[in-house]
């Protein structure tokens, strides 16, 4: 089957690593996939298709007339039968790509919870199937009365899990980071966005720091904006919080595999997430997640037995969940082993790989 991926991301976050996991593995079914993008896309290193499949794009917005037509000529010029779409920029060139090519299918997966415009209702209505990433994106999209039942399924994210059980040295790839090599370590990844609540994770580690004398923190992600005003208020509290020589701003990690490994408790202190990937995949590295009670979190974890959930912007409970987790070894590494194992039987990339694969046959 001819497939087609476009997505005009600017940075590489949890739907970025969905994009090439889908098309990676649907690559290695045997299927013959092409990708559209934007110049410079982080997108392009990941993808393991040939290079003149990749076609970049300006892709600005939604009415982007210039790129609307350079993408139905591409669809038309390999005769592509599916073009699925990923982010709501994106939907309107999809849609009239698909218009213009009447053998090709319009597929799109929705990501967040956010409101859609009423241009994206007007695009989304002529798709042939809308994906949920989870139940209560699925919820959203029904509450905004967007697409048909007939139109809407749920294909719960997957996790390549066999990526987080790479045996690794600790104690080396720490020290690769500039990371002391024996302590303990709690951490967060994810986009500094004010979304992610990061502030609230460097307030419960001047707390958890108090205690425990010997733990470090680590924080993963870019600030993707022009300002960087988020990443430099975070640099900020970390000082006046008294953390300066033992939390760690790492910015981009290659290896996040091996960062999720060597950490003791993960953090997400997010006040909104449709999944939760970063989640997922410490889950899948068999990690101790203390997450906030966001939709998607509350979708991955079991409270108490493959996880901790906690209020959102409740400092103190963030704080006494990751002092509680490093003072309990025992328990640290039960909910480790059975969070991976629902993630394994769950939460799995072939088991959601085997849904769209379904969805685009259908």
């Amino acid at each position: 089957m001819k497939i087609l991926q476009i997505s005009s991301a600017a940075s590489f976050g949890g739907g970025e690593r969905y994009v090439a996991d889908l098309t990676n593995s649907l690559v290695a079914r045997g299927h013959d996939l092409y990708a559209v993008v934007r110049p410079n896309s982080p997108l392009i290193a990941h993808l393991k298709i040939d290079r003149e499949k990749i076609k970049t794009l300006p892709l600005r917005n939604s009415l982007d007339v210039p790129s609307a037509h350079e993408l139905a000529r591409f669809v038309s010029r390999h005769g592509i039968e599916v073009v699925h779409a990923h982010l709501a920029r994106d939907y309107s060139l999809a849609a009239y790509a698909a218009r213009r090519n009447r053998q090709t299918k319009f597929i799109v997966t929705r990501h967040v919870l956010f409101h859609l415009s009423r241009l994206h209702r007007h695009t989304l209505a002529r798709s042939h199937r809308v994906i949920a990433v989870s139940n209560a994106v699925a919820r959203e999209l029904r509450a905004q009365r967007i697409v048909s039942d007939g139109q809407l399924a749920v294909v719960r994210n997957g996790v390549d899990v066999d990526r987080f059980c790479v045996a690794f040295d600790r104690a080396r790839f720490l020290q690769t980071l500039g990371l002391p090599a024996d302590v303990s370590l709690v951490g967060s990844v994810g986009e500094l966005r004010t979304l992610k609540r990061h502030d609230d994770f460097i307030r419960a580690a001047a707390s958890v720091a108090a205690q425990f004398p010997d733990v470090h923190f680590v924080l993963a992600g870019l600030d993707t904006s022009l300002s960087r005003d988020v990443h430099k208020h975070l640099e900020e509290m970390v000082i006046e919080t008294g953390l300066k020589d033992r939390f760690h701003f790492l910015g981009w990690v290659e290896d996040a595999e091996k960062l999720l490994g060597s950490l003791d408790v993960f953090v997400s202190a997010s006040e909104t997430e449709s999944f939760g990937l970063a989640i997922a995949e410490a889950m899948a590295a068999g990690t101790p997640v203390v997450a906030t009670a966001t939709e998607g979190a509350q979708e991955l974890i079991t409270n108490q037995v493959t996880g901790l959930l906690v209020p959102i912007r409740d400092v103190g409970r963030i704080a006494d969940s990751i002092a509680g987790l490093l003072s309990d070894d025992e328990r640290r590494t039960q909910m480790g082993v059975q969070a991976r194992q629902i993630l394994i039987q769950e939460f799995s990339l072939e088991r959601m790989v085997d849904q769209i694969e379904q969805i685009y046959r259908d």
